[in-house]
């Protein structure tokens, strides 16, 4: 990415504006050191839904978090948002698929 380009959230591919967090696709305790561009709200859905032992197991691959029901459907509806909107993630059960 050069300096001209706007980043995107790792998860939804909306652009920044002020809030960004950065999430480890392999979490630290599993020895992870990537770290990836995420809105604030995109992470909290990532955690809601899977385990750090899920996250390690899936890794990098973005599309195998989105083969999560719940997850795409959180995308779908947050992809025309604007940058900074932020609302409550509602919180289920680690892991569910």
């Amino acid at each position: 990415m050069t300096m001209e380009e706007t980043p995107t959230c790792w998860l939804c591919d909306r652009p920044f504006e002020t809030q960004i967090e950065w999430h480890h696709p392999v979490p630290k305790a599993k020895k992870g050191k990537v770290k990836v561009p995420v809105h604030p709200m995109c992470h909290t859905a990532i955690h809601t839904h899977f385990t750090n032992s899920q996250l390690a197991r899936i890794g990098e691959d973005r599309a195998a978090l989105l083969a999560n029901d719940a997850l795409v459907k959180f995308v779908e509806w947050v992809k025309d948002k604007p940058p900074d909107f932020h609302a409550p993630t509602r919180t289920g059960g680690k892991g569910r698929r």
